[in-house]
């Protein structure tokens, strides 16, 4: 009795596999686009490449996310969807095609490459001047302050927490920068803590950076976050003149 071949495919001579037949569409990975140029969607903003170029960098989050077993969703379109700000996947783009660096939002660029696991980019983002000092100078100093990123915290909630009706709120630093300071400012934590102030002391550290430099950096990295802040030094009759120089109010302004 005669068989129709399988529908799809040729049928082959006797004991051989068929083959594919002409016109029938090739069988892939669901996900995996079936053209090499791809879609995207970054953070709403549409970029169209090619499955090539996003897998240039084996090891990239990247890569992996257009793998063979992909791990990117797709938006209502069926464009292939990641979830980062879309403004400086241009950039990343560019790199991957032809090696190009960014002239500009270097930072940001520098931020969603170390994301994107970029290693390449990365090194050399680190070399430039502006990120060279950000990661290199003072990222290092800040880590050798103690407690630094949670003095931050304290302080941003000390500020809110008496900003109810209140045009500003002041915040009571102790910056000490070696242990023989921090001896010295012993005293005037206590009197301070006798009239239930709040304090938030920073230091001792180990780095060559001065106490206006840590001063400087706190108010950079509250700013950072959106608020308006300054410091002063601590001028109340409270404290002896001699423990001035460690004692500053910073002033968030809310309105």
């Amino acid at each position: 009795m005669h068989r129709e071949p399988d529908v799809g495919f040729d049928p082959g001579s006797p004991g051989s596999r068929p083959g594919p037949k002409a016109g029938a569409k090739p069988l892939r990975h669901p996900g995996i686009p079936a053209s090499p140029v791809v879609e995207l969607n970054v953070g709403g903003e549409l970029y169209t490449t090619t499955v090539g170029t996003l897998r240039k960098l084996p090891g990239s989050k990247l890569a992996e996310m257009f793998s063979s077993s992909p791990k990117a969703c797709t938006d209502a379109e069926g464009r292939l969807f990641i979830d980062r700000p879309g403004t400086y996947f241009g950039p990343i783009l560019d790199y991957l095609r032809s090696e190009r660096l960014p002239t500009h939002h270097n930072l940001e660029v520098y931020r969603e490459a170390q994301f994107y696991e970029i290693k390449p980019l990365v090194k050399l983002l680190e070399d430039m001047p502006q990120i060279f000092g950000e990661q290199v100078a003072r990222k290092q100093f800040l880590q050798r302050v103690p407690g630094y990123s949670e003095n931050l915290e304290l302080m941003v909630h000390l500020a809110r927490a008496e900003a109810v009706a209140a045009r500003s709120s002041a915040v009571l630093v102790c910056a000490v920068r070696s242990e023989e300071d921090a001896a010295l400012c012993a005293d005037a934590l206590r009197i301070l803590e006798g009239e239930k102030r709040s304090v938030v002391k920073f230091g001792p550290w180990k780095a060559a950076p001065q106490v206006k430099d840590l001063l400087d950096c706190v108010k950079m990295d509250i700013e950072a976050r959106g608020y308006q802040v300054y410091y002063e030094q601590y001028s109340e009759r409270t404290l002896r003149a001699k423990y001035l120089n460690y004692f500053y109010t910073f002033i968030f302004s809310w309105w």
